[in-house]
């Protein structure tokens, strides 16, 4: 079997465009499709084909990915491309939908014909530029040998956690590993804010953590962000918003409270008002101040 496969990628966005960038430089055969298709176009360079529509990008592929904003917004395209899609593809669905949607997405793949992988990805746009995310997979063992070589151009590691992509096992442990990331952004966020307010310098916090259990690396590259003002998104503020509002409803059907992350969600949703919506996640930080 050839290590070289047919991929179309629905979604250019942060993660999507790094992903088909990697897969084409890979050697693949990509073709791309973006809402916008500008986002697209700086593709080609890398030698995947720009497609005009969701029908259009799919046409023959082996393997679909998809990678937009939400639940519905990937059952939407997908109905788009259903003219194109080939009986038998295998359709890894990597964006992150919370558990609800699968039902739908399962349905729809089983109406076309798909292979349905449950196959959303840990990392932000740094991993997602180098090749190294981790990829959360369920699905079932016949399409692991397919998907091999396109997720290891688009990440360093692939966790298989189930057989049956519907279940969402892959999606239930993103949600769980997402609310640890936006808990810890949301803590540094807060403990610079209340710095500033206080007359703190912010190295003086740093320094009195340094080197012991508290100390994270992730702390040190967000307050690094925050101190320079450099917003520049890895993970859209507005996407870590709906990405909060996915793990409350998640933790609500199961009879769990999630008070910690409900409460993110707020202050991600003030710092869109703000105007930070398109800024990186740690402009949690604007939403500690009135002004």
């Amino acid at each position: 079997m050839s290590d070289k496969t047919s991929v179309a990628v629905l979604g250019t966005g942060i993660m999507g465009a790094a992903m088909a960038g990697n897969l084409a430089r890979a050697g693949h055969d990509v073709r791309v499709w973006n809402r916008t298709r500008a986002k697209a176009e700086p593709l080609a360079a890398d030698g995947a084909r720009v497609s005009g529509t969701p029908a259009e990008a799919v046409d023959g592929a082996d393997v679909v990915l998809t990678m937009l904003y939400d639940g519905p917004a990937v059952l939407e395209v997908m109905r788009d491309a259903a003219p194109g899609l080939r009986e038998g593809a295998v359709w890894a669905q990597c964006t992150t939908v919370g558990v609800e949607p699968l039902t739908d997405l399962a349905a729809f793949a089983a109406e076309h014909g798909l292979v349905f992988i449950d196959s959303p990805v840990l990392g932000t746009r740094q991993p997602a530029e180098s090749g190294r995310l981790t990829v959360l997979a369920a699905g079932p063992e016949e399409a692991r040998a397919t998907l091999a070589p396109v997720f290891a151009a688009v990440g360093s590691r692939t966790t298989w956690v189930g057989d049956d992509g519907a279940a969402g096992a892959a999606t239930r442990l993103k949600l769980v590993a997402n609310s640890w990331v936006l808990a810890v952004t949301h803590g540094v966020a807060e403990a610079l804010a209340l710095a500033k307010g206080l007359d703190v310098d912010p190295q003086s916090f740093l320094d009195a953590i340094a080197g012991g259990p508290l100390d994270l690396g992730y702390l040190k590259a967000k307050s690094a962000a925050i101190r320079a003002g450099d917003f520049t998104p890895s993970f859209a503020t507005a996407v870590a918003e709906k990405d909060a509002r996915l793990i409350v409803a998640a933790g609500q059907q199961v009879g769990v409270r999630l008070d910690v992350v409900a409460a993110g969600a707020e202050r991600f949703r003030r710092a869109v008002e703000k105007g930070h919506g398109d800024e990186d996640m740690a402009a949690s930080y604007f939403a500690s101040f009135d002004d």
